[in-house]
């Protein structure tokens, strides 16, 4: 997969802001919420995220977006705040026509991803959180120590935003990839001058200090599944582990690596896909038989009937009247041609359905 392979478009947020996003990747849909620094053309030729993007793309229906004031979107946003965050994202997967999908938070998208998550439980299947939080600086507990260092990463980001030679960016590379070479050092580099300004920049990271999205986490009602590095320095490990006691039912998983995003040849980022792939075990296999001709809402149907969920409680799973779920079901049957429950799951767990209850 290549950048040129996406798809770019634009769309308006509630408050005439342009937000560019793109698709990529054919398959079941993935959502990933914007970060903090963003660019999604150049992101394609960045050390840190290329690997992310060619793996997600694989088998997905990758939409990824640029946060106002970064990258392909409207650099000169007046309002710059967690709530328009939000909202540039329901205005992305709203143009984009997505009902329905999975959902991708890393990093400083996490808060976003979980907010969305809270208040659309009707629209997130699966909800997968990396390397995040959420609390940002200001509202932990030692938050009279955060806010200097706040400060101090502030001062510094508008001094020395994208200049190779300065402090700042020797910091900002040793802190999200310290295992990384001097080419990563210089990607980075490039994807700051490319990403946003640097008064731009300070701007995004005041957002992300001050956010406090512990109440979305309890109301979130999707599987969620929880990956951290165990040494990361841009967040720590404790945060992670702080979410996963928020939102319920969530599974932590904390990798073996200092590196914020782990390198293509760590053994992290291989577990990190393999756990994203064990977490959404339907999707390796919906391209098979006549499970190819399933919606991705029928799709989720049966994976909760493999489960062995009756009708009522995939309603509340899926936040669908019981109705709707007996139509499903109908259509399911027909497209399987299996006339019994009983047989329905036997050929889904066949085909990989209903291991997430293993």
């Amino acid at each position: 997969m290549r950048s040129s392979a996406q798809q770019i478009r634009l769309c308006t947020s509630n408050d005439g802001v342009r937000i560019a996003y793109a698709t990529c990747g054919t398959g079941p849909r993935l959502v990933m919420s914007a970060n903090w620094l963003t660019h999604l053309e150049y992101q394609w030729q960045n050390l840190a995220w290329k690997p992310w993007l060619e793996a997600l793309s694989h088998g997905y229906a990758l939409l990824r977006y640029d946060s106002r004031g970064c990258g392909l979107s409207d650099w000169d946003a007046a309002d710059i705040s967690f709530e328009r965050w939000v909202n540039d994202f329901e205005a992305v997967v709203d143009s984009a026509g997505y009902d329905r999908f999975d959902l991708l938070g890393v990093c400083q998208g996490g808060p976003i991803a979980i907010e969305y998550a809270a208040r659309h439980p009707e629209r997130v299947s699966n909800l997968i959180l990396y390397g995040t939080y959420a609390r940002g600086r200001l509202r932990r507990d030692n938050s009279a120590r955060e806010a200097e260092v706040a400060r101090v990463n502030c001062d510094l980001a508008r001094l020395g935003w994208g200049k190779e030679t300065h402090t700042f960016m020797h910091s900002f590379a040793v802190m999200w990839q310290p295992g990384g070479t001097l080419a990563n050092f210089h990607s980075w580099c490039d994807l700051q001058r490319a990403a946003t300004s640097a008064d731009n920049a300070v701007r995004l990271m005041e957002v992300t200090y001050a956010v406090d999205v512990s109440d979305a986490a309890r109301r979130v009602k999707c599987p969620t599944l929880i990956v951290h590095p165990d040494r990361d320095r841009v967040v720590p490990v404790e945060e992670g582990r702080i979410l996963a006691g928020l939102i319920p039912g969530a599974r932590f998983v904390q990798l073996a690596t200092e590196n914020h995003m782990p390198l293509p040849d760590e053994a992290a980022w291989q577990r990190f896909l393999e756990e994203v792939q064990s977490f959404l075990p339907q999707r390796l296999i919906r391209g098979l038989g006549s499970f190819s001709t399933l919606s991705v809402r029928e799709a989720e149907v049966l994976e909760q009937i493999a489960q062995g969920l009756d009708n009522g409680q995939i309603a509340v799973q899926l936040c669908l009247s019981v109705k709707t779920v007996r139509n499903h079901i109908t259509s399911i049957f027909a497209k399987l041609d299996v006339k019994s429950r009983a047989r329905a799951i036997v050929l889904a767990r066949e085909a990989g359905f209903g291991k997430k209850a293993s």
